[in-house]
């Protein structure tokens, strides 16, 4: 049997599970008003805040800590079993908060829930590299980033109406069952990388395997697999430290708005979980289309002849821009229609720039490195995220969300000066010896 267009099969399926990845991810915040009451009855709002501040921060770290692991998981086992491994933990993490009694196990059950949520960014960056040729990559990791941001779409009303019919309890096991049938289709269709599967066409299969072919690391003029150093020595390279560092900053403004937008609209507009769930999805329609389009504009740009260089830092450089005249006027929104159209731009900016980002390391190193890359990439962005996370609470104390989104902004500088400094010519990494 042979399956046509099986690289986009895949990439559907990591879609998807980034789409379950954030519905349980999301679940939290948008029932924290009923877990609080529930759990911490005499505590105040900010009090409230600050013991959500600190569960997710934990849950940042977790998930950093993760991002390392299962990058290294992905490298040695394969994107089969690295998948099945996240997947299968996380879904189990996530029915686990149905027995959380407080602090201590909301934050035991969210840290577990990060460390395994966390495979899913290296495993797909290493399913890019593995699946897609160079001139897809781009619009193939905008196809898994949109997953995200379906994810948030999907999440707030769905969460919001379950909230009608089950308590919060119930609605945590609901969305871990989710994941876990999620593995059958993927252990059923991914049964191994392209060069192998039994289900691909040889005309896919040629096609993938030609396209990847921009390594040359022995300068002999044939493809072959590029370099591939161990982690030492691809840290003596100024540009995976400009990947880590874009990946640093940029990452933590994603977070602000994932983690905040609930408790913001809670906070600044009274919203109750109902309400939540009608508004807080709009972003994320901006987070989607930015998704789609920067994968899209990197690849036209691509084929019409620009080199890579010169697409990723135009693409990455945009997204930027866009977002930064947004971030500062969230500092006086007006209502909450004019608020949540603001994100939505923002996140659109967000996407049309990290896909980008995230394709950085399959651009700079062999496919067998692209693993380790992309999860100390992933653990920096999220220390980053966990940084500005910790700050949010102290930062916000009253209602005044204003510094929070200067801080976005100044980050979004610093993305661009990272990969404009530290990378100054976006192709394969040669080897120092």
């Amino acid at each position: 049997m042979k399956i046509k267009g099986l690289r986009w099969w895949v990439i559907g399926l990591i879609a998807l599970a980034t789409i379950i990845n954030y519905i349980d991810r999301q679940a939290l915040p948008v029932l924290w008003p009923d877990i609080a009451e529930e759990l911490y009855p005499d505590k105040t709002n900010d009090e409230r805040k600050g013991i959500y501040g600190i569960i997710s921060v934990l849950f940042i770290f977790s998930y950093a800590f993760g991002q390392t692991i299962f990058g290294k998981i992905f490298d040695k086992y394969g994107t089969r079993l690295g998948f099945a491994l996240s997947i299968g933990f996380w879904s189990i993490a996530t029915a686990l908060h149905a027995f959380a009694k407080g602090i201590v196990t909301l934050s035991i059950f969210r840290s577990l829930l990060g460390i395994s949520e966390a495979g899913n960014w290296p495993g797909a960056a290493k399913a890019n590299a593995e699946w897609f040729p160079t001139k897809e990559r781009a619009f193939a990791q905008g196809l898994f980033n949109s997953g995200a941001a379906i994810g948030g779409i999907i999440a707030f009303p769905t969460i919001g109406l379950l909230s009608v019919y089950f308590d919060w309890k119930w609605i945590f096991i609901l969305v871990g069952i989710t994941g876990l049938l999620w593995l059958i289709p993927w252990w059923i269709l991914v049964k191994s990388p392209p060069k192998n599967h039994p289900w691909i066409s040889v005309e896919e299969r040629t096609y993938i395997l030609t396209g990847q072919k921009n390594h040359d690391e022995d300068g002999d003029g044939e493809p072959d697999d590029g370099y591939n150093p161990e982690t030492g020595k691809m840290l003596k390279h100024k540009e995976s430290w400009g990947v880590i560092l874009a990946s640093a900053a940029l990452d933590p403004i994603w977070w602000l708005f994932i983690f905040w937008i609930p408790i913001y609209l809670n906070e600044v507009y009274g919203m109750d979980v109902k309400a939540i769930g009608f508004y807080a999805w709009v972003p994320y329609v901006g987070a989607m289309l930015g998704a789609w389009f920067g994968g899209l504009l990197a690849q036209n740009r691509i084929k019409v002849g620009w080199t890579v260089n010169k697409t990723r830092k135009f693409v990455i450089t945009l997204g930027c821009v866009i977002m930064l005249p947004f971030l500062l006027l969230m500092a006086n929104p007006g209502g909450p229609e004019t608020a949540v159209i603001y994100m939505a731009v923002i996140l659109f900016g967000f996407q049309t720039a990290i896909g980008n980002v995230q394709t950085l390391p399959s651009d700079l190193f062999g496919s067998k490195s692209v693993g380790t890359l992309s999860g100390l990439s992933g653990t920096a962005a999220k220390l980053g995220a966990a940084g500005l996370t910790a700050l949010v609470p102290w930062l916000t104390s009253g209602g005044n969300y204003t510094p929070a989104f200067v801080i976005g902004a100044a980050l979004a500088i610093i993305t661009m000066a990272s990969v404009w400094f530290l990378i100054p010519n976006i192709a394969p990494v040669k080897s120092k010896n």
